[in-house]
């Protein structure tokens, strides 16, 4: 028996406003929470992401992620849940949004670079740690794939 449904949708950011509200929600968690420079939180690959928004019915934005793509392996990234929305599964239903979509376009894999606080999240959705630990806007990081 499962639980109720959850009180939030998971939808492709295809028009402006959802995509204003995609890069609203980095805005809050990665450059005010965690002291991101604004200048290096957008970036070139921004223009062609595709681009994932979790919302409340009532429309308020509770996450986002993007996902990058190549030939056979997928990128996920900047994935952002509001501090109000931790604890809910908004994580982990954007990283299966971003699953699916990466399936959808016949990719393998999907590589991401987790903040080392967040490795055992993505541990539980089936991602393990390759490479050793490095900086990202002074924020530690590993690598991580998944096969999709």
């Amino acid at each position: 028996m499962s639980g109720p449904a959850p009180a939030y949708v998971v939808r492709v950011a295809e028009d402006p406003a959802d995509r204003e509200a995609c890069f609203a929600v980095r805005k809050d968690v990665f450059v005010a929470e965690q002291k991101v420079p604004e200048d290096i939180e957008y970036d070139a690959d921004d223009a062609h992401a595709l681009h994932l928004l979790a919302v409340r019915e009532d429309g308020e934005a509770l996450g986002t992620g993007r996902l990058l793509h190549g030939p056979a392996v997928g990128s996920l990234g900047r994935l952002a849940v509001t501090a109000a929305a931790r604890g809910l599964g908004v994580g982990a239903a954007l990283v299966r949004a971003v699953e699916d979509a990466a399936r959808a376009r016949g990719l393998t894999a999907m590589d991401l670079h987790a903040q080392t606080h967040a490795l055992g999240f993505y541990e539980r959705l089936g991602y393990v740690a390759y490479g050793p630990e490095f900086p990202d806007a002074g924020i530690p990081h590993r690598a991580m794939r998944r096969a999709l």
